[in-house]
């Protein structure tokens, strides 16, 4: 692991720095974490987080569209974003020596955005297509489909992009107001990595940063019902057939999260895992098969996808609750805890071996648990979760709920 030493502070009147100091690293990363995303939706078009994450890049006060690009790319770095359901983060990076460059072009973005009217018609359409395109892609889509059948009518239920329905709907005065209410919060989290400190970070970002913050407000809460099997499906002119299984599970604060992790890692998250081996290596019944978790704050989802062919699809469900209900019931197998533990720790290590994983680890961390643990502190507790523990976390959401399920399948003529 490339070496670092994580600091922070909140800033007085203004947002929290994190930073990693990373001595002898040649490059620099630059964030800042918005923490508001699609589920901030609440009683307004679904996607309007995503339109002004695609919106600041089109131009601020005193930056043109291809202004922000080129001062950017001219000096070899590179810019991007993305929208989750509880966040956007603007992020960029380049030499060690074009921090400042990072940090004034994207704190001009996120602060000092124009929105203007035309390029909002035009990114309107960059949306649709997007949308589109997604829609058209079964493997994707599949995942909104699953996100609606285990979320239902919460903003946590709707696509992040939104539907062509609710971008038409947005008006510049949506993203203006969404801007002013979400992007001036004090906590929010701005992130750097590189040879620098924290205090050198700090004042480079201090005269950039505006001058009133406000207090951020929770997004509404996800509460869960006992119902019924909840089943969204779609049929389409397709040969293949898409299906999706979703649980809730506790949220990123809970105690058994290392155990989520590691029991997805076993289920389907390898070539090793037990859902790869049975449907595909051993039956034949797909392709591909995955399983995922997800964490927000005060929930999750844990997640299995499987592509395959519609004749598979009662074999390859038997298959999918054979193993989940092992697991349940008698917990991991001889040997199969430690090798999800050695790949956790492994997949770990790969990640933190940039200065941009620094700073993601650096920023996400201290928004959403208010410190920043060393990932050797979060090594030890990867390890230290038992046979137990995944067997105990296993039952709780597998045996305790009915699945959501989400399916694209072919048309019956």
């Amino acid at each position: 692991m490339n070496k670092a030493i994580y600091d922070w502070r909140q800033i007085n009147n203004g947002p929290r720095l994190a930073v990693a100091t990373m001595p002898h690293a040649e490059c620099a990363s630059f964030a800042i974490h918005v923490p508001a995303g699609s589920r901030d939706e609440s009683n307004l078009p679904a996607g309007l987080a995503h339109f002004v994450e695609h919106m600041v890049f089109k131009g601020t006060h005193s930056r043109s569209a291809r202004d922000l690009t080129f001062e950017i790319e001219n000096v070899g770095g590179q810019i991007n974003a993305c929208t989750s359901e509880d966040q956007t983060t603007y992020e960029g990076r380049a030499d060690a020596d074009q921090l400042a460059t990072l940090a004034g072009v994207i704190s001009d973005m996120v602060w000092n955005p124009t929105f203007p009217d035309a390029e909002i018609e035009l990114e309107r359409e960059v949306i649709y297509e997007e949308i589109t395109l997604y829609r058209e892609s079964p493997s994707d889509h599949i995942g909104d489909l699953i996100s609606k059948a285990l979320w239902g009518d919460h903003p946590l239920g709707n696509p992040i992009s939104g539907s062509a329905k609710s971008i038409a709907r947005i008006t510049r005065q949506h993203l203006l107001d969404f801007t002013a209410r979400h992007h001036f919060r004090n906590d929010m989290v701005i992130a750097a990595a590189g040879p620098f400190s924290l205090d050198e970070v700090h004042t480079l970002i201090r005269p950039l940063l505006p001058k009133n913050f406000q207090d951020g407000s929770r997004p509404t809460p996800f509460e869960p019902r006992p119902s019924t099997m909840n089943i969204v499906d779609e049929s389409r002119d397709t040969d293949q057939l898409q299906l999706a299984l979703a649980w809730h599970t506790p949220g990123r604060h809970s105690p058994q999260r290392h155990a989520l992790r590691l029991l997805s890692l076993m289920l389907g998250e390898s070539a090793s895992s037990r859902l790869f081996l049975e449907l595909r290596e051993k039956r034949g019944l797909c392709y591909q098969i995955a399983s995922d978790v997800s964490f927000l704050h005060e929930t999750g989802a844990f997640e299995i996808h499987a592509g395959l062919a519609p004749e598979g699809r009662n074999a390859a469900l038997e298959c999918i609750h054979a193993e989940i209900n092992d697991l349940a019931t008698r917990g991991p197998a001889d040997g199969e805890l430690e090798r999800a533990k050695r790949l956790a720790i492994s997949q770990n290590k790969q990640a933190l071996e940039s200065t941009a994983s620094h700073a993601t680890w650096a920023g996400e961390c201290l928004l959403e648990f208010g410190h920043i643990p060393h990932p050797l502190e979060w090594r030890d507790q990867v390890l230290a979760v038992t046979h137990d523990e995944i067997q105990s976390i296993a039952s709780q959401i597998f045996s305790g709920q009915t699945p959501a399920m989400a399916e694209i399948k072919p048309d019956a003529t």
